[in-house]
């Protein structure tokens, strides 16, 4: 009888291996790490925010309306509840997403208009606080396109024979993912004037999240 479970065990493992179970298990860890490596880099993001908007208060003349953009769209940024369960929520996603993107757009302008401030450029304590923003905009990109892939892996797992039945069996489904066009949004870099004007910034995602 013992013998009977241990070949059952043996034959269900088996089975399950080759039915692409294993690897929808290694998958889906591997975007859990991925999608925590995101929101840590987009939270590091919003740290910075307050500071900045400090220190840019203290240019007299700065436009105000430029930095009532920023923090609102950092308060829409960090109300959404990124929880791990929003990234098998299509809309909740779309919803996350657009709102960091409103704020990578809010924060890009802000740095365009900086340029027309030249005692604000010099400020040793704004450029410290630009070179993190910067270095913290290159790790969201790197985070975000590993989490892009982990997540292309898994769904065409979950997608192909006979792994799909697999995922049927335990209701593991396709996850959210980032958009071409927000992709394409976020790697375009800001257009920077040193006229008198200000050049809007490009790359602003649209969208209100309610």
């Amino acid at each position: 009888m013992r013998k009977t479970v241990y070949l059952f065990w043996a034959w269900a493992a088996l089975a399950l291996s080759g039915c692409g179970y294993n690897a929808l298990q290694s998958s889906d860890e591997q975007i859990k790490a991925s999608w925590a490596e995101v929101l840590n880099q987009y939270q590091r993001r919003a740290d910075l925010v307050p500071n900045l908007v400090s220190t840019v208060k203290g240019e007299a003349k700065f436009e105000q309306d430029t930095l009532t953009k920023v923090v609102d769209a950092r308060a829409r940024a960090t109300s959404v509840q990124a929880s791990p369960e929003l990234v098998n929520d299509p809309a909740a996603f779309q919803r996350f997403q657009q709102a960091q993107g409103q704020l990578s757009g809010a924060l890009s302008r802000l740095l365009v208009v900086a340029e027309n401030y030249p005692n604000l450029k010099a400020n040793q304590a704004f450029r410290d606080l630009q070179a993190q923003l910067e270095g913290t905009e290159n790790r969201i990109t790197v985070a975000r396109n590993r989490y892009i892939v982990a997540v292309r892996e898994y769904n065409v797992t979950v997608r192909s024979f006979p792994s799909n039945l697999t995922a049927m069996a335990f209701g593991m489904k396709e996850k959210a993912n980032f958009t071409v066009e927000n992709e394409k949004e976020i790697a375009r870099p800001p257009a920077v004037s040193f006229d008198a004007a200000p050049v809007p910034a490009q790359g602003a995602a649209s969208g209100v999240v309610k």
